[in-house]
């Protein structure tokens, strides 16, 4: 399962130290998981945060003593929640094992070994949904019966459930049509009884052919008998159904009065387009279930193509609309005549064509959908008393397991319409499912090359946001955000499209040096203009690794005889979490410069206020979560309120980011925040020309 970059794990973590949770929690961040922890210090707690709040998962140590196992287990049990408990262990050994299966442990993750915490915790919280997601449909599928049976009591066409030959349900219009009163009448008898005794031995081959568990045939003629004895003539249309969770067949039972013959056409003409003489929309769409049910139940392989005749309106005009029909049969006859008699053809729109290519693999699929498009590109239609050329784009998909749904399916297929009618037609465009893998290790390697090329060629650019003190303190503050420059002339590509690939392939510590040399110079450039402007720049904990960065701060600093206090840099609290050690020795480092540390993201983890002794930060930015319906949310002001105090009496000024309107300034104003930023104060820019006076 993938899970979208709203998707937020709903994390309860059970480790006697904080320390050694954060790690774990900053581990899953890493890892792209968006994570909000809770850890419980004590069994009052845990017991009433389960009681309280929706977890997705919990992990709790072995080695836990606060909290053991038993404990964390027989409240999770207790609060009757479907919330999986993962181990964390040094080792696993047979010890490990039986305990966690004798205490309904669902998963066991090395502590060690972050990369398989990551895949545990994604494996469980995958299974999760999925369970989820089945309650939901289990659901959906009882109102549905009942609806559906409801429907089934009001419709007028005889319909009748049958298991191994024997009714098990019938509506009224099928007990009036035999003459029964009710249907305790008709209840485990046989179907059998009701057929005429010329076509019972027949029949019975079907109904043993169903007991099989063969596919019915759509229709079935033959004579049917009524409770006088009556015999009239009939057709049977029979589907595969479930009655109340137990397999069946679902029979329509209609009364034929007329000439079969004729009931035949009738039928016939029902099904298609009285245009083209080709399937219509509606037949199309139930044989394209049946595929995908298909795929989806035994693994079957079949191809979908839908097609469109290039310059369709134009096309049109110049024939004239009178004779737009006569260009879809002159298509559609065209459409017949590439495609194998095993093959399904329908007018899907109002020019658009739909193809089925049953038991077809993906070459294939691709093979018919090129022989399409050179059919039409060679070809010279005749419409009327003209003649013309008409191209067509052909968008196309495989049926396989992995999109094994009708609404895929026809998106995919769709997508690839649109996306050849826009280069220009004439094009064949298959989603292959295999591709996408190969597709996405391409877009990966693009990147990690425009990413170099932007650090080496100034590629990046520095937009600047304005952070103002409530306090009315003298001077400018502008927080400087990267932005990469697009292709097209003023495009920009925003940090979170790129960030994550250069993290996976080591580029962030080049970046970090890029934005803090930009941003060197750019105070050094206000100063000549004669204003103070203190800067503050994102960093990562890339830069933590060495003293490369601090070497390079120096140097610039220096080369542009900027004093290092209007340089203030941030790093994510989760990763100073983790990287305490090397963080002060970074704090340390280019405090010989002047240069102030700071924490953004602040709030988040575990155990925040711990950092403000530990690390020393200059400022901490708080986390833009407690910004979300701040004016409406009592735990978020409460939050903030708490931050604000804790902040000051450690000497640490606080911004609260995200401000989006008057009355969230209101608040903040009076919680003893130091400055604010945000879109209602000012959106960031290539410009900084924000009055602070």
């Amino acid at each position: 399962m993938r899970f979208n970059k709203d998707s937020v794990l709903r994390l309860l973590i059970v480790d006697d130290s904080v320390e050694a949770a954060e790690a774990i929690v900053s581990g899953l961040r890493n890892d792209g998981i968006a994570v909000r922890p809770t850890r419980p210090e004590n069994e009052a707690e845990l017991a009433t945060q389960i009681a309280t709040q929706p977890f997705d998962l919990v992990v709790t140590a072995r080695d836990s003593r606060s909290l053991p196992l038993e404990i964390v287990t027989r409240a999770v049990d207790g609060s009757g929640k479907d919330l999986p408990v993962l181990l964390l262990v040094d080792r696993i050994d047979d010890a490990v094992v039986l305990e966690a299966l004798e205490r309904g442990v669902r998963g066991i993750a090395l502590r060690g070994r972050i990369d398989h915490v990551q895949a545990v915790v994604r494996n469980e919280w995958a299974d999760l949904e999925a369970r989820r997601a089945q309650r939901l449909l289990e659901a959906q599928v009882r109102e549905t019966e009942r609806r559906c049976d409801a429907l089934i009591d009001s419709s007028r066409d005889p319909i009748a459930y049958v298991h191994e030959g024997m009714h098990i349900r019938a509506n009224v219009a099928y007990l009036e049509m035999f003459g029964f009163d009710s249907f305790e009448d008709i209840e485990g008898m046989s179907l059998l009884d009701l057929v005429a005794p010329a076509h019972v031995d027949e029949f019975k081959k079907v109904l043993k052919k169903l007991s099989k568990g063969e596919v019915p045939p759509p229709h079935y003629e033959l004579e049917g008998r009524d409770l006088e004895g009556n015999h009239f003539p009939a057709v049977m249309d029979f589907t595969p159904a479930t009655y109340e969770g137990e397999p069946c067949v679902q029979i329509v039972f209609r009364r034929q009065e007329t000439d079969p013959e004729l009931a035949r056409e009738v039928e016939a003409l029902r099904q298609r387009d009285q245009v083209t003489g080709l399937f219509n929309r509606g037949t199309f769409l139930h044989m394209l279930e049946g595929a995908v049910a298909e795929t989806a139940q035994n693994g079957a392989h079949h191809g979908l193509l839908l097609l469109e005749p290039d310059h369709f309106v134009k096309l049109v005009q110049e024939i004239g609309f009178d004779a737009a029909d006569n260009l879809l049969v002159s298509f559609a006859d065209r459409l017949r005549s590439v495609l194998g008699e095993h093959d399904v053809a329908a007018r899907f729109g109002e020019h658009q064509f739909a193809v089925l290519l049953r038991n077809s693999d993906y070459a294939r699929t691709t093979q018919v959908a090129e022989n399409l498009r050179a059919a039409f590109a060679d070809h010279v239609l005749e419409v009327g008393a003209r003649s013309l050329n008409a191209t067509t784009s052909v968008g196309g998909v495989q049926i396989g397991e992995k999109i094994a749904s009708v609404t895929a399916v026809l998106a995919k297929a769709n997508q690839g319409v649109q996306s050849t009618i826009g280069v220009g037609g004439n094009r064949v465009e298959v989603f292959d499912p295999a591709a996408v893998d190969r597709a996405e290790v391409e877009r990966v390697q693009a990147w990690v090359a425009r990413i170099q090329t932007a650090i080496e060629g100034n590629g990046f650019v520095l937009h600047y946001q304005p952070v103002i003190s409530l306090r009315g303190e003298p001077g400018e503050t502008y927080e400087a955000l990267l932005r990469m420059q697009g292709s097209s002339p003023g495009e920009l590509v925003q940090p979170n499209s790129f960030l994550p690939i250069a993290e996976e392939h080591g580029l962030l510590w080049e970046i970090d040096r890029w934005v803090v040399g930009r941003a060197i110079a750019v105070i050094a450039e206000r100063g000549r203009a004669g204003k103070r402007t203190t800067m503050m720049v994102k960093i990562t904990q890339a830069s933590l690794q060495d003293d490369t960065l601090v070497r390079f701060i120096g140097e610039k600093l220096s080369a542009h005889d900027v004093h290092g206090g209007l340089l203030v840099l941030e790093l994510p609290e989760a990763k100073v979490f983790t990287h305490l050690r090397q963080a002060q020795d970074f704090r340390a480092a280019v405090a010989q410069f002047g240069c102030r540390v700071g924490l953004e993201q602040f709030g988040a983890g575990l155990n925040s206020s711990q950092l403000l002794t530990h690390f020393g930060p200059a400022m901490v930015k708080i986390d833009r979560g407690f910004m979300q319906e701040l004016t409406s949310n009592p735990d978020n002001q409460e939050k903030i309120r708490d931050i604000a105090g804790k902040a000051s009496a450690a000497g640490t000024l606080t911004i609260a980011e995200f401000v989006q309107d008057a009355a969230s300034m209101t608040f903040l104003f009076g919680s003893g925040v130091d400055y604010v930023q945000g879109y209602f104060l000012a959106a960031a820019g290539p410009e900084m020309n924000y009055e602070f006076e």
